[in-house]
């Protein structure tokens, strides 16, 4: 693989992780009545999608074989879910602490 589609490969994986973390937030926000506009939140899944996408297009194009296409697109999917989860992670992890900080005083 060329030097540029590992970059354009890379580009787009770290498009996607930011973009799905985003949307995670987003939705979390909103179920926690935390304000966020509407232009934002539908960014956020623009993006998401568009990442989706992109990686698709490269992956038809590429001159690979088939079985690597669908390691990339399988390990590309999986990022974005570890992202998700680990920002969910993170969250909870703080707001936990938060309401035992709460609870000591």
């Amino acid at each position: 693989m060329a030097l540029n589609e590992k970059g354009y490969y890379f580009t787009v994986l770290m498009f996607g992780l930011f973009a799905a973390v985003s949307v995670q937030k987003c939705v979390r926000d909103r179920l926690e009545g935390v304000p966020v506009t509407d232009i934002y939140y539908g960014l956020s899944w623009f993006s998401t999608i568009l990442s989706i996408l992109l990686l698709i297009i490269g992956l038809w194009n590429a001159a690979i074989l088939p079985s690597e296409k669908g390691y990339y697109a399988f390990s590309f999917l999986l990022a974005l879910f570890g992202a998700i989860a680990v920002q969910k992670n993170v969250r909870d992890a703080a707001q936990a602490t938060k309401k035992d900080n709460r609870s000591e005083n």
